[in-house]
């Protein structure tokens, strides 16, 4: 089930939480909301589950207009960050909920049900917890639950809001990867709102990054990682380290410093700021125009990448890099000793043009 999301805006009082948003999901595809608290993320997913009214736009299922239809009648499934099972019910009769409250006419069968639930609780990997109640569960196995409640009504489009958020690190991952085969054996159109760049990395088909009710960039983990369109778009996906300047004929100038901004070569004596990941970074033991004096900090060494601080000798300003444990050994880096820093990859913003 494809949709599309057309001119969607939302207002609560005073406060615009989402602003003409535009986007089209082809069927099968999981697409990540991803945002920091306040970007409209939660608002824009109750807007699609019929949860919520908007105050203008369209949101259609296929070609079905579904902007003034009851939540019901959407065949859309929930699953809510903290799980919102049933306390008084057993996950066989949380599971089947939808099913048994189905009007009589379309209602299944008890054998039915039944052998739905089990079909799900296999699915989910839960066979021998049916009768058991919530309260006995872990978070893990409550969440994969409500996911299996959400399913059992079959519906066209998956909904989760923030459905691991409550959940340790590793139990995250393990949900993560059971997710992304889940959708991929179901192939339902699925949308997840989160605030973590890693899971949206990790588990969407395209991201639709989001910021204050507006979208920033909508694109492939790869596309929006490696090809930030905004500042915005840089820093809340990862790291990064910000060199400031000026423009002059192509060039990003600080003091001695200068990086090749070809993007910007019409632009002259304006202030801009380079945007560079830690990974882009080289760490040199000789001077050059395009690298900058720094002093290393701390070196951080647990795992396969070795992570450096440094403090620019010029401007005080920190910087972090990344290096592969082979590259560091050999530098043979020692935390207070003097290197220069290479930006190897950047992209250049021009401040006026961009919240920064």
């Amino acid at each position: 089930m494809s949709i599309q999301i057309q001119n969607i805006s939302k207002s609560f009082g005073t406060f615009q939480a989402l602003e003409d948003i535009t986007i089209d999901i082809q069927t099968g595809e999981l697409i990540a909301l991803l945002g920091p608290s306040g970007s409209g993320k939660t608002s824009l997913l109750r807007i699609i589950a019929g949860l919520e009214a908007a105050n203008q736009g369209s949101i259609l299922f296929g070609e079905a207009d579904m902007t003034h239809i009851s939540p019901k009648e959407r065949q859309v499934g929930f699953v809510f960050q903290h799980y919102a099972l049933f306390r008084h019910m057993s996950v066989f009769d949380n599971i089947a909920y939808g099913l048994k409250v189905r009007p009589r006419k379309i209602r299944p069968s008890k054998q039915e049900i039944e052998v739905k639930v089990y079909e799900l609780l296999k699915l989910v990997k839960l066979e021998a917890f049916a009768k058991r109640f919530p309260s006995h569960l872990s978070g893990g196995q409550r969440q994969r639950v409500a996911l299996a409640r959400a399913l059992a009504v079959e519906p066209k489009v998956l909904l989760l809001d923030e459905p691991f958020g409550a959940l340790d690190a590793k139990v995250r991952k393990d949900l993560r990867r059971w997710l992304r085969k889940l959708h991929d054996d179901y192939q339902i159109t699925s949308i997840f709102v989160t605030h973590d760049q890693e899971e949206a990395l990790d588990v969407a088909d395209r991201i639709v990054v989001m910021n204050e009710g507006k979208i920033e960039q909508i694109g492939t983990p790869e596309e929006v990682y490696e090809h930030p369109n905004s500042p915005f778009v840089y820093q809340f996906l990862g790291n990064v380290n910000l060199f400031k300047g000026r423009l002059h004929k192509g060039k990003l100038r600080q003091g001695n410093f200068e990086v090749d901004a070809p993007e910007h070569k019409g632009t002259e004596n304006t202030e801009a700021i380079a945007y560079v990941r830690p990974h882009d970074i080289s760490i040199e033991r000789e001077p050059s125009l395009d690298a900058v004096s720094a002093k290393i900090s701390y070196i951080h060494l647990v795992g396969p990448v070795v992570q450096l601080e440094l403090i620019r000798k010029d401007t005080g300003e920190f910087l972090e890099a990344e290096l592969t444990k082979e590259h560091y050994r050999s530098l043979n880096l020692k935390t207070g000793e003097d290197v220069y820093v290479k930006p190897k990859q950047l992209r250049v913003f021009i401040p006026k043009d961009y919240s920064i």
